[in-house]
Order: C-alpha cells, then sequence, then structure tokens
C-alpha cells in the first residue's frame, strides 16, 4: 500500500486589500460573519452555492489561523462602512429624512 502525500492547500487570497476565497467573488468577510454568527458551514454553502464545503471549512480555517489579523482587517472595514454612511447620510439629508419619516408614519 502506498501512502499518498498530501500538501497544503490554499483557499483564501488577498487582492487589492480584500480577502477572498481563491478563484471566486466571495469575500472572506461573508464567511466570517456567518461563521462568527454561529452559522454551521453547511449552512454558509448554502448561501453561497459558488462554494464547495472544502473551500466554506477552507476559509474558516484561514480564519482562526489568522485571527487576530483578520478581526482587525473586519474592523477596519466595519470602520470605513460607518464613515461612509456618515457622509451619505450628511450630503443626501433630505433622502434619510424621508426615509425615516416613511419608516415612522408605519409604526
Amino acid at each position: 500500500m502506498s501512502a499518498a502525500i498530501l500538501t497544503a492547500k490554499q483557499y483564501v487570497e488577498e487582492q487589492d486589500g480584500c480577502y477572498r476565497i481563491l478563484g471566486k467573488r466571495v469575500s472572506l468577510d461573508s464567511i466570517v460573519y456567518a461563521f462568527l454568527a454561529g452559522q454551521s458551514p453547511e449552512s454558509i454553502v448554502q448561501s453561497f452555492p459558488v462554494l464547495t464545503l472544502e473551500e466554506v471549512y477552507g476559509g474558516i480555517s484561514f480564519y482562526l489561523a489568522n485571527r487576530t489579523a483578520i478581526d482587525a482587517y473586519l474592523f477596519e472595514g466595519e470602520q470605513l462602512f460607518e464613515t461612509l454612511r456618515e457622509q451619505a447620510r450628511g450630503s443626501n439629508s433630505l433622502l434619510y429624512q424621508k426615509l425615516y419619516t416613511d419608516r415612522t408614519s408605519h409604526l
């Protein structure tokens, strides 16, 4: 019986400051947030049918192996989102006021 040689496989790539599943358009963020919310890898595959179960586990393993760095990356993304949201509210205040008024009028 011959033993097969296993090699480490890469599942995550970083391009232009964004982590994605290798060869896919699915961000690592999407997998990590689903994982942290308690979703199983099987349910994550159902949410992202372009991914295989192996790729989801690979993304989760990458996150766990690099947790400090990826948590910092996610935090930076959340901060950028908040900044952009505040800028959008400032430059489109009338639109946001209409949305708020419409939302509260239905309560």
